[in-house]
């Protein structure tokens, strides 16, 4: 799955079945796993922001995402988020993917994760411009070892080029 078919879904109390809100972006950890979805609401550029940790996520599907009761939802402070998705000054989004000895392998336009694997981040979509999306398609970045996310760039193990194949979920394009 890819964090762009979470954006947009409905979060839904499974006590009451009253509707929570709408996904509007994820919360990043330095160790690449997922923490939080962030709800929309007018307080994210405030300082703060209503968020969801993903542990307390029941379940979640193409259509919405099912938390125990209200309680889940939290106000999560600007110093509690170290790196978004979409929004804010620390966002993966567009954010240039360098190789340690000086390729740049493109911009970051999506994040994929294994439902199975639970908050367990897999890899990055990356666009090296429209008519090259256009040409050869988006790549499809493995996560490895020595990834590592910085204030301008993912930074990424020599040789990654080598290692980028075609985006294997392709259902948004």
């Amino acid at each position: 799955m890819k964090f762009q078919e979470l954006i947009g879904l409905d979060v839904f109390d499974i006590e009451e079945g009253k509707e929570i809100g709408k996904i509007c972006d994820v919360l990043i950890s330095e160790c690449w796993e997922i923490q939080a979805l962030v709800l929309e609401s007018t307080g994210f550029f405030s300082g703060s922001a209503k968020s969801v940790s993903w542990k307390d996520i029941m379940a979640y599907g193409e259509d919405a995402v099912m938390i125990r009761n209200q309680q889940a939802v939290r106000k999560t402070t600007a110093d509690d988020i170290k790196f978004t998705y979409l929004l804010g000054k620390n966002k993966l989004k567009d954010l240039n993917v360098l190789t340690e000895d000086g390729v740049l392998l493109g911009k970051v336009t999506d994040v994929y994760f294994d439902q199975e694997m639970g908050n367990t981040i897999l890899g990055l979509e990356i666009s090296d411009g429209f008519v090259s999306d256009l040409m050869e398609g988006r790549k499809w970045l493995l996560l490895v070892e020595g990834m590592s996310i910085g204030k301008n760039a993912i930074m990424v193990p020599p040789m990654s080029e080598e290692r980028l194949e075609r985006t294997i979920h392709s259902d948004n394009g």
